[in-house]
């Protein structure tokens, strides 16, 4: 059977899967084990294609592996009576698109329960929600595949031991729970959109899975503004991908990207995404930040962004989620719509506090560049290249220093 094809199904089908079985045993990590055990063996039986409802093999498959892996383990019999309950209990609930929604979100808020650290709760969720295999997720994060391993399984003991629920939490519940969820899903997305070490300036595979994440999440979850303002703050940004790189590999500025190689479509469908959003009334900081991104994908050039909307913008965020990154980036608004000096002005308090980030110190020297300030914005652009792990924004800042 051809690879992509099985592969295509792989994606489709094994997190519905995986929820369904999860539902039934309350395990994530056995139902994703089972499902990826049965995804093997399709395999060797689908050489010349696969049988004409494969998500009832799989699911079928699936349930087998999972009652083999509890009696090898001689434990689990609780488990194993749940499973037992009918002989075709996952194929034919699958059926029901309502009930394996409600299974599939579960699922998903159990992986980013809060009793896991936030490395765990990526690492299931790219393996449970995403079907990633453990060897795909070491790779993505740079780590060995016996440590990723490791991490999983303390992921699922913790599970376990906090005696998470796999259905979507209680109203009163949601808003915590669901913001922990887009944190993660949002973390995903960032590590493949800029990696923060390793040799690959970015990781496309890991972009594209958060976007698919979020995707589901807003199928799931249509009325919750929160989703549709980071899926479409996500396709904002996948919009300037092709430009971010130059022919070498080498970042490029936003100020200096060819803006008719952007997505439009994406742009589009994200602008929709976020109108949409904001009829709810119900304001949070992905839809903000969606309105930020916005505002840049509409500009006809980089000075003509509206840098005085923006700024205020950034006030709102800063109010709904306060940090000293909002208000670093705020500052970079300010540049534009005050000048240098106001913006230098501005970021000089959080220097305690942001004196490790690199981003901060890139932004210091560009101010003090635009002074004349010539040698303290060599010293900040050298604190910054000492800061950077990612190879391409190494290259543009040492690009500063030798000019």
């Amino acid at each position: 059977m051809d690879a992509q094809r099985l592969e295509r199904i792989y994606r489709a089908e094994a997190p519905r899967i995986t929820a369904a079985l999860a539902a039934r045993t309350g395990d994530v990590g056995l139902a994703a084990d089972a499902v990826q055990d049965a995804f093997v063996e399709a395999i060797e039986h689908w050489r010349d294609g696969p049988p004409p409802n494969p998500g009832g093999w799989l699911a079928t498959t699936a349930r087998r592996k999972a009652i083999d892996r509890l009696r090898r383990a001689r434990a689990g019999q609780e488990k194993l009576a749940l499973l037992a309950v009918t002989e075709t209990g996952l194929g034919a609930d699958t059926s029901d698109a309502e009930e394996a929604d409600d299974e599939l979100l579960g699922m998903i808020f159990a992986c980013c329960h809060p009793a896991l650290p936030r490395e765990s709760q990526i690492a299931l969720t790219l393996r449970a929600a995403c079907g990633l295999t453990t060897a795909e997720i070491a790779a993505a994060f740079l780590a060995a595949e016996p440590a990723m391993t490791q991490r999983l399984l303390r992921a699922r003991k913790a599970l376990r031991a906090a005696h998470a629920d796999l259905r979507v939490p209680d109203p009163d519940a949601l808003a915590d729970r669901l913001a922990e969820v887009l944190a993660v899903v949002y973390l995903v997305f960032n590590e493949g959109y800029l990696a923060s070490a390793g040799r690959q300036p970015a990781r496309r595979d890991l972009a594209a899975q958060a976007v698919a994440l979020a995707r589901l999440l807003h199928r799931l979850m249509p009325r919750e503004p929160e989703v549709g303002g980071l899926l479409a703050l996500m396709l904002l940004h996948e919009s300037r991908s092709a430009t971010r790189f130059d022919g070498w590999g080498r970042l490029v500025r936003l100020a200096d990207q060819d803006r008719s190689r952007w997505d439009t479509a994406l742009i589009a469908e994200a602008t929709g995404l976020l109108d949409r959003a904001l009829v709810l009334r119900r304001p949070g900081p992905y839809q903000v930040q969606a309105a930020i991104a916005a505002l840049h994908a509409q500009a006809p050039d980089y000075e003509r962004t509206d840098w005085a909307q923006i700024r205020l913008l950034y006030d709102r965020l800063q109010a709904l989620a306060p940090s000293p990154v909002v208000l670093l980036n705020r500052a970079v608004a300010t540049r534009y719509v005050v000048g240098p000096e106001a913006a230098l002005a501005e970021i000089t308090p959080l220097a305690a506090e942001l004196d490790g980030y690199r981003l901060f110190h890139a932004l210091r020297a560009g101010l003090l560049d635009g002074l004349g300030r010539d040698e303290e914005a060599r010293q900040s652009s050298e604190r910054a290249l000492a800061l950077a792990g990612n190879p391409a924004e190494r290259e543009l800042l040492a690009r500063r220093l030798s000019f």
